[in-house]
Parts: structure tokens; sequence; C-alpha cells
């Protein structure tokens, strides 16, 4: 995997960033932020970065210097082991905001990486917790934005620690399309950015498990998966894998 820091992002600063304008607002930071708040972020927030598919944006171990707020695309956090075997710690998409990781320890615990073309806006960190200290409402989002971080990791050691392979598979499934609706899109067809193995590292699982459940699914007619293209036919009946077991 390349992220080498020179070849991935593509700079096009002359182009402004209007928080004010993106439909994403209420996702992001910007959310609850009144006309005169929002009039400050926009000042704050003004450039935007493209990566292409498979470029990354930073790396573990860099000092915190920036947030990325996603525009557009999906993106991917990961830890290399020292034997080069790669473990994801999260899936990313339009309105998430990254690097919240480095924010305790003043340094990136994961490298970040594009599932596919994706464009971010930065914002300056130093300019934010200024603005946040004046602005009681963008201190509060950015609490919120964290917290939600925090119960999404304590969600995936869950996952980890108690599910089977179908459970967290279905869980996956479930989340992807709350996620999905919650952005404006159908909750119900969406593509896959990610590849199996790349599912299976971040549930925990071997890509063949991953595989036999997805078929399992589709034989009970729970899905239907077309390459990287999933249609939930029985949303139901999915959650009720979640609840056969308590």
């Amino acid at each position: 995997m390349k992220t080498g820091r020179a070849p991935r992002l593509i700079d096009i600063n002359i182009l402004r960033v209007a928080c004010s304008s993106c439909s994403l607002r209420e996702l992001c930071l910007p959310a609850g932020l009144d006309s005169g708040e929002m009039e400050r972020m926009d000042r704050l927030v003004t450039h935007r970065h493209r990566l292409r598919r498979g470029a990354g944006l930073y790396r573990a171990g860099e000092p915190l210097a920036t947030l990325f707020a996603i525009r557009s695309g999906f993106m991917k956090s990961c830890v290399l082991h020292d034997d080069g075997r790669e473990q994801v710690a999260g899936f990313h998409m339009a309105g998430d905001v990254l690097g919240l990781d480095a924010i305790g320890g003043g340094s990136h615990t994961c490298d970040t990486v594009a599932l596919e073309d994706t464009e971010v806006c930065e914002i300056p960190f130093a300019s934010l917790e200024q603005l946040s200290r004046e602005l009681p409402s963008l201190q509060h989002q950015l609490h919120r934005i964290m917290s939600r971080e925090i119960v999404r990791d304590h969600g995936v050691m869950l996952l980890l620690g108690s599910m089977s392979a179908e459970e967290r598979l279905a869980a996956f499934l479930l989340n992807l399309s709350q996620r999905f609706a919650a952005r404006g899109y159908s909750p119900n067809e969406f593509r896959l950015r990610m590849t199996r193995q790349e599912i299976g590292s971040y549930l925990g699982l071997k890509l063949e498990t991953v595989s036999r459940a997805f078929s399992r699914f589709q034989e009970r007619g729970l899905i239907l998966v077309r390459q990287k293209d999933v249609r939930m036919l029985d949303v139901p009946g999915l959650k009720a894998v979640l609840d056969s077991k308590r």
C-alpha cells in the first residue's frame, strides 16, 4: 500500500469551501450553528483536497495539525502490524470527521486510505480549538462528534467480543444502511466500497467466513448481492439475526 505524502493529495485551494452551503452540514461540525457562527466557520474551513482511490490522507505517528471532514467519497482507517498485516479500524463516509484519534495524544494512531475518489475539507485544529472556546455551540458539537466515535468504537468491541459471524455481518450491514439513510441515500440499496477482506478485518473474521455469511444471508432471502452492490430484501429478518440470541 503506497501512502507517501507527495503524490497523495491534489490541492485545489483555489476552490472555496462554504460550510453554510454544504448539504452535509447537519452531520458535520457546523451542525447547530446560527448564521453568524456559520460565517465564522466558513472563514475557518477554506480548503478542500481531493484524493484518488488508494491514496492516504495521514499516517499513524504523524502529529495532529488538521481535522478533515469528508465531503464526498469513502475512506478506511487502519493499523499496519510489524509483520505487514493490516487491521481495519473503521470505515468513513461523507459527513464524518477524521483525525479525532489524535486529539488526546497529539499524534494519529491510524493510517487513513481512500477506498474511492474522495474529497475532504481541511479544518486547522488550532484554529478550531480557539473558535470552539468562543462558540459554545461549536464546542458542544465537537464533543458530540467525539462521543459518537467513542460509542461506535464501543459497539465494535461488543461485536468482536460476543457475536457470531452472522450477527457481526448483520450488524455491519444494518449500521451501513442507517448511515446511508442519514445522508439522504437509499438505506436498502447501496454499494460496498470495501472488499470482503477488509470487512473481515474490521469484524475480526476470516475472508472465507465473511463470504459464507453473505451467501447464507442471500440463500435465506435477507439480501441480494451482485458483486459489491447490496440490496436489503428483509431488514426485519436481519434484525432478527441480532435478536435471536438475546
